[in-house]
């Protein structure tokens, strides 16, 4: 890589001094008369005009991409540069001044498109190659366009007497990162040695422990990942779209390594929507549907999926580490083939609450069940906790597809904070006990995107989550967004962010006892105790399960349509 900037520059240098040496051209005598003063003008005008329409046509973009490098490291984020029909990337900003670390002309280059978020871009030679990967399908897009563009491509020719319908699509540009956390010290054993044995989520805490989401959307970043479901979805065998099923669901905990603050715990009627159908195709609306216990309930749809959740957690302090267990489960539908699938979160650990670097760690097995059109189908996956005297690798996950006849039909390996592989399996040997599996080649399902160097400085969030709390009009007036607590600790001012959170707690309080005065008065008069009816949703009974669950009611986004929102409550 030295070798080739200094190539570079040696290349900018030389080409200077022979600019710098050339003879200037003697003065032309012919240039004083009035006829070919007029003709000069007129010459240099165009000159102008065309030099101004070459200019215009000059697309420039720039921007971070993750660029493959080698096996061993990977993809590696880089500063790209689009100018002059020219693409190339520095190893960030600081460097444009310099020779670049590589280019291609894109006169003649050719365009690969590999995946949803992957593209390929090779010069005319097929000797200089970027294997490059964007954050969205959205911003690939953009790219290639822009490459596309700058290459001079001419559009196809429209028929005039039958013009096809063409649909333009508007993809908002949405933020990268939140404001830099302050640093406000706080002794943790202070706060912490009267929680232990207790449920930390009836306990109030100082927002110094959290980062500025709430549970609402912190469930929603589940689908980040959401183009392994469109793969999923792609997919005709039963056990080859479960695998991709199995691997989404671990895409889940991708930032639980470095998330070790918790998000703000929702009040009774909060609300958050995410509507992400512009460049993700997908959209989802949750509600806080029951305080005690706190039970979160979800919906998001694409056109290939859907998906529904009922989340709930209990935590207890152990004085050395914190035991989160989740409670509660999800469904993914895919209505082209009636399939449909179950299942359950895993625990989760925080280690070295009090002395030391804290840790997170998963542990459990998380099964996959198949129902409907895949009923006698599961996944089951164990989430290895670290031993100390363990072999297995650190954070590792490992799984088996299994069909109605308990064969296993795919195999799945990998860490729970970087990527799942698959593989089909060929044969299979051995004991029933201990069988021996001989699999084809592995291929990667899901890959962890890398996080920006710098986000440390903001809660370790990743790009995705930093979107979640960005305002946006037109939503329910009980949305996360504007709860004013977590929007005053996202913009630093944490001391009015903790007065806003014990208000915003005292006010949930009243509106908790005035609900207990209408029980108690109930059970006076012999009357039904009124139940508190969430919003969006409504607890019934499953399809074709005895389980129950809050679904959604299917009317929020009318109302957001109609902008109704007369019947939400003022929780804030």
């Amino acid at each position: 890589m030295s070798g080739e900037r200094a190539h570079h520059r040696q290349r900018r240098n030389s080409s200077s001094v022979s600019m710098d040496s050339a003879p200037a051209p003697a003065p032309d005598s012919r240039a004083s008369s009035p006829s070919n003063k007029l003709r000069l003008s007129q010459k240099k005008r165009r000159n102008r005009s065309k030099n101004r329409t070459a200019s215009e046509s000059n697309t420039e973009m720039k921007g971070w991409l993750l660029k493959w490098t080698n096996y061993v490291k990977g993809y590696q984020r880089r500063w790209f540069v689009l100018s002059n029909g020219v693409l190339s990337y520095y190893l960030d900003q600081s460097e444009v001044h310099l020779a670049s670390r590589g280019s291609i002309t894109l006169k003649a280059a050719v365009i690969e498109h590999v995946d949803p978020c992957t593209f390929a871009i090779s010069d005319s030679s097929k000797q200089l190659s970027f294997r490059i990967k964007a954050e969205t399908e959205a911003e690939r897009q953009t790219w290639i366009t822009s490459i596309e563009l700058a290459k001079g491509v001419k559009m196809p020719a429209v028929d005039k007497v039958s013009p096809a319908p063409t649909e333009v699509k508007m993809i908002r540009n949405r933020r990268t990162r939140v404001p830099d956390k302050p640093n406000y010290p706080l002794s943790l054993w202070t706060l912490m040695k009267n929680c232990i044995g207790k449920d930390l989520s009836k306990i109030p805490m100082p927002i110094n422990f959290n980062e500025p989401i709430s549970m609402l959307q912190r469930l929603v970043e589940d689908y980040e990942y959401s183009d392994v479901l469109d793969i999923a979805a792609s997919r005709s065998d039963i056990c080859e779209q479960l695998a991709y099923l199995a691997a989404f669901t671990v895409s889940a905990y991708a930032t639980a390594e470095t998330r070790i603050n918790k998000p703000f715990n929702p009040l009774l009627g909060e609300t958050y929507e995410c509507d992400r159908t512009d460049d993700l195709g997908w959209r989802c609306h949750t509600e806080q549907v029951s305080h005690h216990p706190p039970i979160t309930a979800l919906h998001c749809e694409s056109k290939e999926w859907v998906s529904w959740q009922e989340f709930s957690l209990t935590s207890k302090f152990r004085g050395k580490y914190l035991q989160v267990n989740p409670v509660g489960g999800a469904y993914v539908s895919f209505p082209a083939t009636g399939r449909r699938f179950f299942y359950r979160r895993v625990t989760t650990t925080v280690n070295n609450i009090i002395v030391g670097k804290l840790w997170v760690d998963l542990e459990g097995q998380l099964e996959i069940v198949g129902s409907n059109a895949a009923k006698g189908y599961k996944c089951i996956l164990n989430y290895i906790p670290y031993s100390y005297f363990g072999r297995e690798e650190q954070r590792s996950v490992k799984g088996v597809v299994l069909n109605p006849k308990n064969e296993v039909k795919w195999l799945l390996r990998g860490r729970w904070n970087d990527k799942i592989e698959i593989a089909p399996v060929l044969h299979t040997s051995g004991p029933a006990k201990n069988p021996s599996y001989s699999a084809g080649e592995y291929r990667v399902a899901w890959q962890r995107r890398p996080a920006a160097p710098d986000s440390d400085k903001y809660y370790n969030l990743p790009v995705f989550a930093c979107q979640l709390n960005e305002p946006e009009e037109g939503v329910a007036p009980t949305d996360s967004r504007f709860r004013p607590d977590q929007r005053c600790m996202e913009e630093g001012a944490w001391d009015e962010s903790n007065r806003e959170k014990l208000r915003l707690e005292e006010k949930q309080r009243a509106v908790r006892k005035q609900q207990e005065l209408k029980e108690k008065q109930a059970i006076a008069e012999g009357r039904p105790i009124p139940a508190y009816e969430p919003m969006w949703f409504k607890r019934e009974r499953v399809e074709g399960s005895t389980e129950f669950m809050h679904m959604s009611k299917n009317t929020y986004w009318q109302a957001k349509a109609a902008q109704d929102w007369s019947g939400c409550p003022n929780i804030f």
